[in-house]
């Protein structure tokens, strides 16, 4: 008997949704302080996931779920980054 693979699950920030790990996007800040995109999930640090959406992003930057959850300023060159990654995998 095949056992069937489980699926990791994370929380989306923003909506509280429980969606498959690549269904989302990682957004880090390391040990620095350096905010960064994390498309593999492997980066070390404080991590927070977003869903793959332009509305929920837009939503991220509108209400500063991001900036509450990383304990830092979020740069506007990071929600370009996840709005070009969500274009690109669109």
């Amino acid at each position: 008997m095949v056992k069937k693979r489980r699926i990791p699950l994370r929380k989306c920030v923003v909506t509280s949704e429980m969606k498959s790990k690549k269904d989302m996007i990682r957004i880090v800040r390391d040990k620095e302080g350096k905010v960064s995109v994390d498309p593999t999930g492997k980066l070390s640090g404080r991590g927070a996931y977003v869903s793959k959406d332009l509305v929920v992003i837009d939503q991220a930057e509108k209400t500063g779920v991001l900036k509450r959850h990383l304990n830092t300023d979020i740069d506007q060159h990071i929600y370009d980054e996840l709005r070009q990654f969500v274009d690109s995998d669109e």
